[in-house]
């Protein structure tokens, strides 16, 4: 009998080992989670503000210290780092109507409303990439019980707003381009444009002198 007690506590203490071994590697590999992984990797440093997408297989993420945004797709298996100098914008999208943006060159549109009644959020990055010219984030519609994504179209929103907020103090901290031409551009301009040439003195040739000095001479005498 009491060998069989044993066996039967070694068995339980194996499942709830088990258990535990299990719980912790879906805790690990849960999507949230290995999407900010990938983007505290590709940013090199712990993110400051992220953002996720609804299906759990994109999220960005924002870098004030270094100046760099990192996107992932594919749950953090594929992504990309940009400066902050290469971010064209951001635009806001409610039930597929543009509600706000901030973009290089252009006002910022403001959020008037707060759309709680919205059946779908989405968050548009923009960027100067021929490749991935812009990055789209859906932020409410589908169900989702994960505590990072939002539970309202109102609550939605304002995580929409708060990353518009961001692009646009990223933009506004970009230096625009200068009117006049550095220094050394006018350095090296000067030094390439052309010499006017100089016309060097004509010296009569000595034997010129020296036939009229003949001559006179023979007159003389």
């Amino acid at each position: 009998m009491a060998h069989a007690a044993r066996i039967l506590l070694y068995f339980l203490f194996a499942g709830i080992g088990l258990t535990l071994i299990a719980s912790g590697l879906m805790w690990w590999f849960e999507a949230s989670r290995r999407l900010a992984r990938a983007l505290n990797a590709a940013l090199g440093k712990v993110a400051d503000a992220i953002i996720y997408d609804l299906g759990g297989q994109k999220a960005a993420g924002l870098d004030f210290t270094n100046g760099d945004l990192a996107i992932m797709w594919k749950t953090g298996a594929q992504g990309l780092v940009f400066a902050f100098d290469e971010i064209e914008g951001a635009e806001l999208i409610v039930d597929e109507r543009v509600v706000a943006r901030a973009q290089k060159g252009e006002s910022r549109k403001v959020l008037n409303e707060t759309h709680a009644q919205a059946s779908k959020v989405t968050l548009r990055l923009m960027f100067d990439d021929v490749q991935t010219p812009e990055f789209e984030l859906n932020l409410y519609g589908d169900i989702s019980h994960n505590p990072v994504h939002a539970k309202t179209a109102a609550e939605a929103v304002r995580i929409g707003r708060k990353w518009l907020s961001h692009i646009d103090a990223v933009i506004k901290r970009m230096p625009g381009p200068s009117p006049y031409p550095p220094e050394e551009t006018e350095v090296a301009i000067a030094h390439e444009a052309p010499k006017r040439a100089t016309k060097a003195p004509t010296i009569p040739p000595p034997w010129d002198d020296d036939d009229q000095n003949d001559t006179y001479d023979n007159e003389k005498y």
